[in-house]
Formats: structure tokens, C-alpha cells, sequence
């Protein structure tokens, strides 16, 4: 008996093993930021409610490398997944930059009312590139920081302009303004603005005071220039690997945790606009002439974009649906 119970445990030892996942996800957010504790949060009870069959470990601070270096690891098993931006996970599917168009959304609640019927499209449109999106968050609207203040479009043409490595939607959009950005990774923002390589970039407000772009930047411009997601993208391989059970942990648990980040980034980024105020950083309003003529730009940058930005069509059309019956 005695013989056979040891044999018993020894089996279902090796099943755990066997049903065992380490899921290694690389990230640029900063260690100690909200985005983190929120994700080591749910890593902690994925770990605990899957009796330690799954565990999330996370490399933040862009230690990894940058997006196409991620994707290279991810690639040869090296890495699991990521929590990308929506510019970043272009990489991925062309869709990832949806809802990040120049000057798409005028306000929070169109952007909740697309939400509501993109993000399932979205997804799936990872899952036929090889990924499982178990959790999206808003991170809010982006605008432009820079050092010497820009108030119109004629300001900007002699700016230093930065956009992310490899975000073609930027690019069409500064381009359609008369600028030829300059392309870094993100983790290279902050040591550009310190060199003068670049003058002008843009970032949410609590993502500016994040990455310490606050420290650099003197001005704001006020009119929002994209809206911000975030996703947390998985190896469709490793996440089918998981049992029934465990993939419904690791579902409710980070898609929680992106829940709460969507409603707590809210609350931080207004609270990050009053701090950036406190530090120095001026506020540019704008009048509802110039505003026009910013959409301007995004009307003329969407049309370029068109067929070449990589976003199906079918998803385009769905979100210029939700958007017109928001707007209704």
C-alpha cells in the first residue's frame, strides 16, 4: 500500500509539472507605477487560485529591449508575451492602432461607447496573428509636450518631433502637418529631450510624469492628439498549453486588473495634469479655429492612411459606426 501511494504522489507530481506554465511578459511601464502594481497584483492570484500551475512574472522598465526585440524573444520562446501600447502591438496586427488615429475621438465617453463594441473585434484580430489578448486599458488621451511652446501649426513644422520606432500611423500624421519626425523607441525619450535630439513629443499626462518627460518638457498643447491603449498580449501557443481552468484565471484575473487600470489611469491623469501645472509645465489652450484646424490634419492623415495603415477594413468600419451612433 505504502508502495503505491508513493507511486501515486510521484504521478501526480509529474501531472502538476507537466500542466505547468511560466509566463514571462517584458513591458517599458516603470517599475512602481500603478500599471505594475496592478499586474503583479493579478500575477499573484493567478499564481495563487491556479495552485501555482501558472505563474506571470514580469520584466518592466523596457529591460527586455524594445518592441521588435520583445517580439524576436517571444518568437524563439525566450519571452511569453508583452503589455504593449496599441502603436507598439502594430507590429503584431495593423489593427493594434485602432483606435489611435490623429484626432479620432473628441471626448472620454465616444471612446467608451467604441470600446464597447471593438475591443471583442480587436482581439480576435490578435488571436489570427498568433496572440491572446486577455486584458485592454485605456490610457487615456495623448497630447504634445514640448519645450518651446507650440501653439499653432506653423510652430510645429520647426519642431524636433519624436514618434515611436515602427508607428507608421504617427509618422502619416506629423508628415500630413508638414514635419518629418524622428523615430526612437520610447525608452529613448527621456536621454533625447535631456540631448536636444528632440524638442517635442507626445505622452498622456500621467505617462509624461511616469517616464519623467515632465523634468524636460516646459509646455502642453490642449487639444488631445490620439487616444492611448494598452494590451497584454500572450503567446496563442503557451495560453492554448493551459487547461480550461486555468485560462479562465488568467483571463478574470488580468482582465480585472486592466479594468481597474482603466478607471484608476482617469483619476491619475487629471491628477497628473494639475502636478504638471505645479512643475512649471504650461498649458496652451487653443481657439475653436485652431482646434479645426488640427482635426484638419487628422481628417487628411486618415484618408493617407486609408488602405495603407494596416487596419482592416472591416474593423475601421466598425469603429466609424460606434463612433457615428456615439455621436448621435
Amino acid at each position: 500500500m505504502k508502495k503505491a501511494a508513493f507511486l501515486a504522489s510521484i504521478l501526480s507530481l509529474a501531472c502538476i509539472g507537466a500542466n505547468a506554465a511560466t509566463i514571462k511578459i517584458a513591458t517599458v511601464a516603470p517599475d512602481g507605477t500603478v500599471w505594475m502594481k496592478e499586474m503583479r497584483a493579478a500575477a499573484e492570484a493567478v499564481k495563487a487560485k491556479t495552485s501555482d500551475r501558472v505563474e506571470i512574472k514580469f520584466y518592466p522598465g523596457g529591460v527586455m529591449g524594445d518592441d521588435a526585440t520583445v517580439l524576436r524573444k517571444i518568437k524563439i520562446g525566450q519571452l511569453q508575451g508583452a503589455a504593449f501600447t496599441g502603436g507598439e502591438s502594430a507590429q503584431i496586427t495593423g489593427d493594434g492602432n485602432v483606435y489611435s488615429l490623429p484626432f479620432q475621438f473628441r471626448t472620454q465617453d465616444e471612446v467608451d461607447k467604441v470600446r464597447a463594441k471593438v475591443d471583442p473585434l480587436l482581439k480576435a484580430s490578435f488571436e489570427k496573428a498568433g496572440f491572446v489578448v486577455p486584458g485592454i486599458t485605456g490610457g487615456g488621451f495623448a497630447y504634445l509636450m514640448s519645450v518651446k511652446d507650440i501653439k499653432n501649426k506653423d510652430d510645429l513644422k520647426s519642431a524636433k518631433v519624436w514618434v515611436p520606432q515602427g508607428d507608421h500611423v504617427s509618422e502619416v500624421a506629423f508628415k500630413e502637418a508638414g514635419v518629418t519626425p524622428i523615430s526612437l523607441p520610447l525608452a529613448d525619450v527621456y536621454t533625447s529631450l535631456q540631448t536636444g535630439l528632440i524638442d517635442t513629443a507626445a505622452n498622456t499626462t500621467s505617462g509624461a510624469i511616469a517616464f519623467q518627460w515632465h523634468t524636460k518638457v516646459k509646455h502642453m498643447l490642449d487639444v488631445p492628439l490620439e487616444y492611448v491603449v494598452g494590451l497584454l498580449v500572450i503567446d496563442k501557443k503557451v495560453y492554448d498549453a493551459l487547461s480550461a481552468d486555468d485560462k479562465k484565471v488568467v483571463d478574470g484575473e488580468i482582465g480585472a486588473a486592466f479594468a481597474h487600470l482603466d478607471a484608476s489611469t482617469r483619476v491619475d491623469n487629471t491628477q497628473a495634469r494639475d502636478a504638471l501645472q505645479k512643475q512649471g509645465v504650461g498649458i496652451t489652450s487653443t481657439s475653436a479655429d485652431e482646434r479645426k484646424a488640427w482635426e484638419a490634419i487628422g481628417v487628411a492623415a486618415r484618408k493617407d492612411l486609408s488602405g495603407t495603415g494596416g487596419i482592416s477594413p472591416e474593423l475601421a468600419a466598425a469603429v466609424n459606426k460606434a463612433l457615428d451612433e456615439a455621436r448621435k
